[in-house]
This record gives structure tokens, sequence and C-alpha cells, in this order.
């Protein structure tokens, strides 16, 4: 239950406090600042506070975006201001300041806004009205202006993320929507909608390792509507402003883990049909993981950066104001839209190894444009990244004992060091020498400590994380694939492993974007760091049999797994319980 505390005197034909108590608001009336003060002072310190112009007229959408929004602690409209319990003290700071300077005259609600000494948020509002009159004929004019805009309308676009692919915008948006309003009407949560999304992934993939023609096709068709629930949790979220942290994660790791257990669907359906399709697979969610640390590493690096302009993003931002070439562009990075689409009728289609083929075409063909983009952004911006940003990517790199050992003395430029040690490991790891790989892993490990003994601000040192990414990744592919594929259930075994590590990373990423940090050092220690668990696959491969191997992958698969799983709920569920501010994440779609 929220407060709303309304005040100055009642205006005949105002539906105001029922509007307020539509969106769950109790309504207590205040003449003035000092009564406002009082009542202030009587409400539960745990419940989010209101202060409304009872000459307020508008829209209830508009009091809904500025009074019921969990992301910020405080927000105001013309008219009306709310305060989360976190900035209770700030609102009654600024209350108690108005009641000294005014006495007992009317309070202004808008200036009580201007007296508070913190930030406040201010939605965008568009068409919708939110003003308070001051004469009966202006406030005729406010009642008209309400009374030509459609209220649900408005709400229903807004729902929509304002940036997003071809297909989702096109096929998938302007039915989901209509899908996200019923929900709401039923009660239903973004988590409930994303949790079921899950399921029906899960079935989807379930479907393809049936391997029969039947399967495929079921499967494709329930991966769209895994889809159009995927949609309508986030639509949900912005309709009826549910956000939280715990949905955030749980919708950002869910389509993580949808995609990839449909890649094993996949190769379990063609294991059926005799054809061994693991490696494209594996290779599938290595690249497609790659190109979101990628993504991850460049946003972070100038999330806050200052001087951040050059050519190339200039010439980008003209290309945006051309209607065509942004639905192009935005399709040219396969986002989630396209790429599920693309996967869901091949699927239907054709071959489980057919469409693995061509998704490994499609991503590198995205990643090698979004990646080239990025790298001319950062060579023609004279940008100057923040100790903030350098942090955040020491945590993306993900070093262990072994390279913070090998980092305390700065040996050269971040990228030259941390390339040439994945040189040295990929020509290790392609000799044909039993022992190699476990020397150029060693080399490895100790240039991983070395690129980061210096902070990553330079240019081009926002390739470190995907670079160290690739190579962990890559080195189990090559491994299994040079020395181990002969073994029923190598492959897979490595699937479950770069799966479990690369949740861990996710799971860093979506900490850092929540402004949680990294997750505890003591994970990190005893998972190995990302040269540590490279170094154990090189020694494991050299000194075990080829089942042995495939017993040593599947153990440290669970065990990474488990800790990390466990971990990573533990602190979500927790930062939920303790109210941790919402998010939402309205970036590139992924």
């Amino acid at each position: 239950m929220s407060t709303a505390i309304v005040t100055g005197q009642p205006v005949p034909g105002s539906s105001l406090e029922s509007d307020l108590r539509a969106l769950g608001f109790e309504v207590r009336p205040a003449a003035d600042a000092t009564d406002a003060e009082a009542v202030l002072a009587t409400v539960p310190a745990d419940r989010r506070v209101a202060v409304v112009d009872a000459r307020f007229v508008g829209h209830p959408h508009a009091l809904r975006l500025g009074l019921t929004d969990p992301r910020f602690p405080l927000a105001a409209i013309p008219g009306a201001v709310t305060a989360q319990p976190a900035a209770r003290h700030a609102l009654a700071r600024a209350l108690s300041r108005e009641a000294s300077a005014g006495g007992g005259t009317v309070l202004a609600v808008d200036g009580l806004v201007t007296a508070l000494d913190a930030d406040v948020h201010r939605p965008e509002l568009g068409s919708l009205v939110a003003a308070v009159p001051a004469d009966p004929q202006a406030r005729n004019e406010a009642r008209q202006a309400v009374a030509a805009v459609d209220d649900e309308a408005v709400r229903l676009k807004s729902a929509v993320k304002s940036r997003d692919g071809f297909f989702t915008t096109f096929f998938i948006s302007p039915y989901s929507r209509y899908v996200a309003r019923w929900c709401a009407r039923r009660g239903l949560t973004p988590n409930q909608v994303t949790t079921a999304s899950l399921l029906t992934a899960l079935i989807a993939a379930s479907c393809a390792a049936t391997g029969t023609r039947a399967g495929f096709v079921a499967a494709g068709v329930l991966l769209i509507a895994s889809f159009v629930l995927d949609c309508t949790d986030g639509q949900l979220a912005r309709y009826s402003l549910q956000y939280s942290t715990l949905g955030a994660w749980l919708d950002a790791t869910f389509d993580r883990a949808k995609e990839y257990a449909y890649y094993a669907g996949l190769a379990l359906g063609a294991a059926r049909g005799g054809d061994d399709v693991w490696a494209l697979a594996l290779g599938a969610m290595i690249l497609q993981t790659c190109r979101h640390v990628v993504d991850f590493s460049f946003n972070e690096a100038n999330h806050d950066a200052t001087a951040n302009t050059s050519p190339t993003a200039a010439l980008s931002d003209r290309l945006d104001s051309v209607g065509w070439t942004v639905w192009v562009r935005r399709m040219i990075v396969l986002p989630i839209g396209e790429r599920w689409a693309l996967i869901a009728v091949l699927t239907a289609a054709t071959t489980p190894r057919i469409t693995l083929c061509v998704l490994l075409v499609g991503c590198a063909l995205a990643a090698t444009y979004t990646t080239a983009g990025r790298v001319l952004r950062s060579l023609t911006r004279k940008a100057r990244r923040t100790d903030r940003a350098a942090r955040a990517l020491a945590d993306l790199a993900d070093n262990g004992p072994l390279a913070r050992l090998a980092g305390r003395r700065p040996f050269g430029p971040p990228l030259l060091v941390a390339l040439g040690g994945a040189a040295v490991l990929a020509v290790s790891l392609f000799s044909g020498v039993t022992w190699a790989p476990v020397v150029g892993a060693l080399v490895y490990a100790l240039t991983s400590g070395q690129a980061l003994a210096r902070p990553l601000k330079g240019a081009l040192d926002w390739l470190v994380p995907p670079l160290f990414r690739a190579a962990e990744y890559g080195t189990v592919l090559v491994l299994v694939l040079a020395s181990k594929a002969g073994v029923n259930g190598a492959l897979p075994a490595a699937f479950g492993l770069v799966a479990a590590v690369a949740y861990h990373h996710y799971d860093t990423v979506y900490r850092i974007r929540g402004d949680a940090g990294a997750p505890p050092a003591w994970l990190v220690q005893v998972i190995g760091g990302q040269e540590g668990r490279t170094l154990a696959v090189t020694v494991l491969a050299a000194v075990l049999t080829a089942a042995q191997f495939k017993v040593a992958l599947t153990v440290l698969a669970v065990a990474v797994a488990v800790l990390v799983l466990v971990e990573s709920i533990r602190f979500w569920v927790a930062a939920h319980k303790r109210g941790a501010p919402a998010v939402h994440d309205e970036g590139e779609p992924a």
C-alpha cells in the first residue's frame, strides 16, 4: 500500500481521488504544507508517499508514470511528487521548509519539488496531460485536452520498447502488447510470463531432441511462441511499471538459457538421426557469447567516458535519420528476434546441421560488422575513460589467482600483451604436440595477468575481455575436436562446461549493470579464473585417456555450474528482498 497526500480543497467533479485509489494509493487530505507535514509523519516508514495538488487535471497514466515507477527514489510530474521509503527524508525536509516559509497557505506542489535537495526523475509524458489549472477556464481547457487523447492507446504504445529489431517491431509487437495488457488485467507479473517463456522454449528444445520432422516443426512453432512471451514480459513491465532487480536478471539469464538449451536440443535431435552436430552447437554458443561480451565491454568502456565523440559515430547518427537504413542496420546485427525467427524456420524446414551452419555464418557476419564498427569508433574518438570503466573491464576479464600473481608489474600495453598470450596459446593448440597446449596455457596465464597490470583505459582495451572469452571457450572446443572427438559424450560434456562458465560471465555483466560490482572474489578464486580453467583443461587433456577426459570435463562442468548458480541465485534473491533499486534495460536487442 502507498499513501497519497492530496493538498488543498477538493475540486467538484474531479476524478483525482478515484484515479489515485485505482493506482493503489490510500488517499489522505491535507489543507496546507503544515498539515501535509503532519500527515507524512503518521505514514509508516516503509510506504511510498505521494503529495498531489487537489487541483490536478491529467491522464491516469500520467499519474502512473509519475507516481508508481519503482526505479526512481524521487519522481515528479506537474502537480504531483512521490518518494520511495529511501527518499522519504528528502521529501520530509522539503515539506518542513515549505511549512516554515508558507505558514497556513496552500501548498504549491511544484514549489515543493523545486525545494527538494535531491535528484528528481521527471518522466517523458508525450501527449499525456498533467497540469494544475489556475482558474476555471484553464481547468476546462485542460479537461478538453485530456478528452482529446486516448490514455489507454498511449499506454499500450509506450509498452513497446522504443528501439527494437525489424522482426520484433513488425511481426511480434503489434499483437504482443495486447497479450501484455491481458496479462496485466488478470494480475499476472512479468516474472511469471518470463518463466512461461522459459518453459515454452525448453519444451521446444525437447521437441527438437526427438529428431523427427514433426518434432522439428513443433520446435519451430514453440520457439516463436516463446519469443512472443519473451517480448510480452518486458511489455507487461512497461505497461504496468512492474520493474524489479530480480525480474531484469531473470529476463536476461533466461534468454541465454533458452537459446543455448535449444542448440543442445538440435544436437540431440541430429544425433538420433545419426548426425553429430555437437561441435556446431558448441561453436554457435561460443560465437554468440563472444558477440555479447564485445557488446558489454564496449558499452561499459564508454558508459561514462568524456569527450566521447567520433566521426564514425556521427556517420552512424546520420544513417539513423534515413528510415530504410535504420532497419537494414538493425537486421544486419542479427538481434534476438531475427535470430530466433531464422532458427525456427530452418528447424521446421531443414535439418539441425543446416540450421546451425546458417546460424554460424549469420552470427559471424554480424559479429564482424559490429566489432569493426566499434573498433573504428574507438580509434577515431578521443574518449577519456574513467576508473569505473577500467574496473568494470577488469571484472569482465575474470582473471583468477594465477593471473593475479603474474600481474604485479606492468609489462606492456594491455591489448598487445593479451594478443601475444592468446597467439601463443592458439599456436600450441594446433601444434599437434601433446604437452604444447599446457606450455601455451602457462604463457597465456602469465600474459593474462600482465594485461591487467595497468588500468584498461586504452582506445581498444575493451577488446581484452572478449579476447579472453574466445581463448578460454576456444581451448575447450579445439582440444575436444583435436584429440577426443571420437569419444561418445566428450562434446556434450564440453558444451556443458562452456555453458556453465558462460553463465558465470553473463552473471558478472548483469551485476555490473546493476551497480552491484563483480561476483565475490572467493567465487572467482574457487572456480580458477579464466586462465586457471584454461590451464586445467589443457593439463587434463594431456594426462588423461579419452574416456577419463570426458568424465573430467563432466565433473568440472557440474562443479562450476553448481557453484556459480547457487551463488548467483543467492545474490539476486537477496538483492530483491532488501529492495535493491529496480532496473530495466532498454539497450540494443540481444
